[in-house]
């Protein structure tokens, strides 16, 4: 059951940034950063949520929080990171290129354990989805159906954002969509590949 669909909306710019949103629940705030090269981007006030960040393209980035040292990072298309809440501090895409990245801010604290269905993707359709990473609030799982795949039936207990990582069945690239629970049969009735990448809420 899908729980809404993508919003963009454009939300704003500043030096060296641009914001466009995607999706607002009372879990979690998804957008879309985009930062211009060699334009550094600061965050006086730092962030106060957890986040998890996807990066939409190829590239690199340095950030410096407060007065500590420069964090170095490289990156590519697909590639996810846990960002937790910190104080103010220095972002700049230090390529040649502009870099996208989708980040989805966590609402509140998690409500307890999450369930556990024996029906779990990760355990009955291991081939399917990987689990990329998890913590207290998040698992995070990469999904990849080859041509004309198709998977046993799982349970989807947790809300997800799922972003789309190329054109398929249902949905185009780099849409972002929020689901709900579900069980179900999946295939990819397509002719290339299918890629996703879902962040379950706890």
């Amino acid at each position: 059951m899908r729980l809404g669909i993508a919003v963009v909306v454009f939300a704003g710019v500043m030096a060296g940034q641009a914001v466009v949103e995607k999706v607002d629940t009372a879990q979690a705030h998804a957008y879309v950063v985009t930062l211009q090269p060699h334009m550094p981007v600061t965050s006086p006030n730092g962030h106060a949520t957890n986040r998890v960040l996807i990066y939409l393209d190829e590239g690199a980035l340095t950030r410096t929080e407060g007065r500590g040292p420069v964090e170095k990072m490289a990156f590519h298309r697909g590639d996810v990171r846990w960002r937790p809440a910190s104080g103010a501090y220095v972002t700049e895409n230090v390529g040649a290129r502009p870099v996208r990245i989708l980040e989805i801010d966590l609402k509140g604290k998690p409500a307890g354990p999450a369930p556990v269905s024996k029906l779990d993707p990760s355990v009955v359709d291991a081939k399917h989805y990987k689990v990329v990473l998890e913590n207290d609030q998040v698992r995070v799982l990469r999904i990849h159906y080859g041509p004309h795949e198709k998977g046993p039936e799982h349970e989807h207990i947790l809300n997800r954002v799922v972003l789309f990582l190329n054109d398929q069945k249902n949905g185009k690239t780099d849409d972002v969509h929020v689901s709900g629970a579900q069980t179900h049969v999946e295939e990819n009735p397509g002719d290339t590949v299918a890629d996703r990448i879902a962040v379950e809420l706890k």
